[in-house]
């Protein structure tokens, strides 16, 4: 560790401010680095590696070759992995909450907070890694029989933004680690040591080198990284969280080598609250989410905008790092000036600022922006069409159910929406209604590692959580038909292997013993079928008394 840190950790050794490439700790071929600022300061904290394409081949080589032995390691290691994995982090969690502070500007207790929302993907894939199975079927076909044989799809990439640095790689790599992929992270230029913590600790955990890699760089070399990385031919999945814009570019490159895909793209979700909703708990809610587009019905807006200023109000701005800090700055200076432009623009078209002067805090160090809330928005704005990363709040007024559906479906993205009532048939009206990949009821969460996460329309494809749904999209379906004529009256368990050759003697014997070491059941996800019938190796658990049989089926 070079950087000397502006914060004490329990434990030092979890920082590292050099890239992981194939169990070691590299400079960039080029041996630049860049600077990463704190958001809370402005100021310069610690520099990191800025690798360019030329770092690129080195780096999926390795994880190529770590794949050729790491798909062949058992569903039951690498669970033990992804939990050991997940025990170390939970050990560390203070320890890593500082760094993502200091790289983000959440306070302290928000960094915690996503630490313990980013574990239970570790935890889940842990589990799903032993859930991931093939099938035997029966065809139409006399005499045949189709396996089915589930194989993870090689070297995947991930890109991921600054927002949620922990949870953003946990629900990546948890999916890809589980089903027998190697990975390699190419993380945000303003949150690389978060990512770089990950994988410090997913050595110890006991990851062989190769199988998780870290290529930092900065804003000036990502796309150019990025792309390399999405054009490499080893790479076979490419799973990236950003902009509709550049995941259109994203999708565009992998679509030349065919290569799997999940894109989470923009949201700006809407948050639609009815006359008859819990003010109190509609108004906590949106602050979990810092909703940028919120739709209150108009019986109910003067007394929702009144208590929603109120709680504002009551925040408290300052460096994250600070106990008493409920507001920490922007993560960058380009959202000071987004947010800015945003509120100008509103208030140009008619909008009323109940809160706030729209414009960034003067004379204090770092990316501070005062809290906005804006009355009386309406479509024509730039907030009404954007993503806003930033405490501005826009309060849209609505007349009856069907004009606040209307309005929230009334864009080209489709992530989440959220609505806070206590009717029953609008909830299920709205359930069918709403164009999203995910909704959140009476809540301003709609995620978790036990159910997918992913959006629709321009908002991107694929889940990256959930029950199979996830480690699908990282592993390939392969279908084996075999022919047989022959059949067995009995038999009360069956296991097969894939290693092993036997003798023309030893298939003359009148029963079959395996090593208990060499045995597999016939749910592996690993069973190969063809190198099977090959060696002619079958343990059906009963004396097979007609050997003339046997060779028939092989």
């Amino acid at each position: 560790m070079a950087s000397e840190l502006p914060f004490k950790l329990n434990n030092k050794d979890i920082f590292r401010d050099n890239c992981l490439v194939n169990g070691e700790w590299v400079e960039a071929q080029s041996k630049k680095r860049f600077d990463v600022v704190d958001p809370g300061t402005g100021k310069i904290w610690a520099t990191a590696p800025d690798n360019g394409p030329e770092d690129v081949d080195k780096t999926v080589e390795a994880a190529q070759a770590a794949f050729e032995s790491y798909r062949k390691v058992n569903s039951r290691t690498r669970a033990q992995w992804l939990l050991k994995w997940d025990a170390l982090i939970r050990e560390h969690r203070d320890d890593i909450a500082k760094i993502v502070t200091y790289e983000t500007g959440k306070p302290i207790a928000e960094s915690q907070g996503e630490l313990d929302y980013a574990l239970g993907f570790t935890w889940w894939f842990a589990g799903e890694a032993e859930r991931i199975q093939g099938t035997i079927s029966t065809p139409a076909a006399p005499g045949r029989r189709v396996f089915t044989i589930k194989q993870p799809i090689g070297v995947a990439v991930a890109l991921t933004p600054w927002n949620f640095p922990i949870a953003m790689i946990l629900r990546k790599a948890g999916a890809a680690l589980a089903a027998g992929c190697t990975m390699i992270v190419k993380p945000s230029p303003e949150t690389p040591f978060s990512v770089l913590t990950l994988a410090y600790l997913a050595l110890q955990a006991g990851f062989p080198p190769g199988v998780f890699n870290v290529l930092t760089t900065s804003l000036d070399n990502t796309p150019s990284l990025s792309e390399a990385l999405c054009r490499h031919e080893l790479v076979k999945k490419v799973t990236f969280t950003g902009s509709t814009r550049v995941g259109k570019l994203v999708a565009k490159i992998c679509s030349d080598g065919l290569k799997k895909v999940t894109l989470e793209l923009g949201g700006n979700c809407p948050f639609l609250i009815f006359e008859d909703a819990d003010l109190e708990q509609a108004a906590n809610g949106q602050a979990c989410i810092t909703a940028n587009r919120v739709y209150v019905q108009k019986s109910i807006y003067e007394d929702f905008s009144k208590l929603i200023v109120q709680k504002t109000k009551g925040l408290v701005m300052g460096h994250g790092s600070e106990q008493k800090t409920t507001l920490g700055p922007v993560t960058t200076s380009r959202g000071l000036d987004k947010a800015e432009s945003q509120v100008k623009d509103a208030v140009s078209n008619g909008g009323k600022l109940l809160l706030g002067n729209g414009q960034r805090t003067k004379d204090v160090g770092g990316y501070f922006f005062e809290p906005a809330i804006i009355g009386d928005a309406n479509r024509d704005m730039l907030i009404a069409n954007e993503e806003t990363f930033a405490p501005v709040l826009a309060l849209f007024p609505f007349d009856t159910e069907e004009e606040a559906v209307q309005r929230a479906n009334d864009t080209s993205m489709g992530l989440a929406s959220y609505y806070f009532t206590k009717n029953v048939d609008r909830t299920w009206r709205l359930f069918e209604n709403l164009e999203a990949g995910m909704l959140g009821i009476n809540t301003g969460n709609s995620s978790a590692a036990e159910s997918p996460f992913g959006g629709i329309k321009e908002s991107g494809y694929g889940k990256e959580s959930g029950k199979d749904v996830a480690v699908n999209d990282a592993i390939n379906s392969n279908s084996n038909f075999v022919f047989t004529n022959s059949s067995f009256s009995s038999a009360t368990s069956s296991f097969c292997f894939t290693d092993a050759s036997f003798s023309d003697e030893d298939l003359t014997a009148s029963s079959v013993a395996l090593p208990t070491s060499m045995i597999r059941p016939t749910c592996d996800n690993r069973v190969d079928i063809e190198m099977l019938l090959r060696q002619r190796a079958c343990y059906i658990g009963m004396v097979i008394q007609d050997m003339e049989g046997l060779h028939d089926i092989f």
